[in-house]
């Protein structure tokens, strides 16, 4: 491996690959698809605390957040107190 430039930057071209070597299910590519494009964007965190009482974290990405925050803005509540409510609702079976 030749030396890093004057400056240390790396500015050799990625490999990129031409074709996935993965055989799965469309349903299972368009997840992961998400799920490596969700784990590229920066996150959001909102604190919260549950309804037994317990402090919580969640990790939102930008288009959850934005989403939160519109729910929040149309309640007039903060987006912890829309979480906390949201707690409340019940599982469908």
């Amino acid at each position: 491996m030749a030396p890093l430039p004057r400056g240390g930057l790396d500015r050799r071209p990625y490999a990129r690959p031409t074709d996935c070597q993965m055989d799965l299910v469309e349903d299972d590519q368009g997840f992961l698809r998400d799920l490596v494009k969700s784990s590229r964007q920066k996150t959001h965190v909102v604190k919260w605390t549950d309804r037994d009482g317990s402090k919580r974290q969640t990790m939102l990405t930008q288009a959850e957040s934005a989403r939160i925050n519109a729910i929040a803005a149309g309640l007039r509540v903060s987006s912890g107190e829309v979480l906390r409510q949201a707690a409340h609702i019940p599982v469908v079976r």
